[in-house]
């Protein structure tokens, strides 16, 4: 699983990991920033708002678990070399996905609820709140079972000598998996991470985006609260266009350069590259979600204001 035929395995690894230790040292600072912040805030708008708070508070918790791991990636990247035991390795490893999937999770959550909330205002109380903090719950165990197959397939019990490795991340060793269980999984992951709940989120961007033209009996007669949920929608589909379609469109890709499924090395290089890029776009939702809040979210914003005066 490797590019060692082509002869270019230390190029490779050099640009990739300068190119990650650049991208999370500087996205570590206002992810932390951003995400702790946001936290304080919602904390105090949890019980007094019904505008998916409860999501973004878990969206910023998503956030802030592979922010706290960046200081390691960022060392191992600097250094080459991973001295923090292979079990805190494979639980970083784990937290990126973890990250990534619960924030599409989140995202998906958040356009609903905004949406929802423009057209059927009045069927939302608080046992509904109660039944968000249940999908938050399921989505949570859900995500953290489902990416548990990827430190699992990083991790052979049958080989002890990972456990001593300086190596980790993407360079950990895989378990042989044959190429329908590896197909299978990937059709799973872009199927159910990513295509079905990026359709989601961009019918409740049209569907939000139309009630500023109509007026039914049920929909929100303020103009000025519909403008801000469509600004909320299309944040979350913004965030999910430029974070996470490129690593979507490129994983199929990379198993295949990595698989040698493919003949040209200067094709494999370019894949290979250009993924490492759709990664690193993937870890920036960390610090564009806490922009998200303050842009979108008046919560966010008027207890900002309050600080100020």
């Amino acid at each position: 699983m490797n590019l060692s035929s082509c002869g270019n395995t230390s190029s490779l690894k050099n640009y990739q990991h300068q190119v990650y230790a650049v991208v999370y040292s500087v996205i570590l600072a206002p992810g932390l920033l951003g995400n702790v912040l946001a936290l304080w805030v919602f904390r105090i708008y949890i019980k007094e708002t019904k505008k998916a708070v409860v999501f973004m508070m878990n969206l910023a918790v998503a956030d802030l678990l592979q922010v706290l791991s960046l200081p390691l990636r960022i060392y191992y990247y600097l250094n080459t070399v991973w001295p923090f035991g292979h079990l805190l390795c494979l639980l970083c490893f784990y937290l990126k996905y973890v990250n990534m999937y619960a924030s599409i999770y989140f995202l998906g959550c958040i356009s609903v609820r905004r949406c929802q909330l423009i057209f059927r205002p009045l069927s939302y109380n608080s046992s509904k709140q109660k039944g968000d903090l249940l999908v938050c719950a399921l989505g949570w165990l859900l995500v953290c079972v489902c990416c548990l197959i990827f430190p699992l397939l990083r991790s052979s019990g049958s080989d002890s000598s990972l456990t001593n490795s300086q190596q980790c991340f993407s360079e950990l060793p895989m378990r042989l998996v044959s190429p329908p269980a590896v197909w299978a999984l990937l059709i799973v992951a872009e199927l159910l991470g990513f295509i079905i709940p990026l359709i989601l989120v961009l019918v409740c961007a049209c569907m939000t985006a139309g009630s500023l033209r109509k007026v039914t009996s049920e929909a929100v007669p303020d103009r000025g609260e519909k403008k801000r949920a469509l600004k909320m929608v299309l944040s979350c589909a913004a965030v999910f266009l430029l974070c996470f379609a490129p690593y979507h469109i490129t994983l199929p890709l990379d198993f295949l350069a990595k698989a040698n499924k493919l003949s040209d090395c200067a094709l494999k290089d370019l894949i290979q590259r250009c993924h490492t890029v759709t990664l690193c776009l993937a870890s920036l939702n960390c610090s564009l979600d806490p922009l998200m809040y303050y842009f979108t979210s008046e919560e966010f914003w008027r207890r900002l204001n309050k600080l100020e005066t």
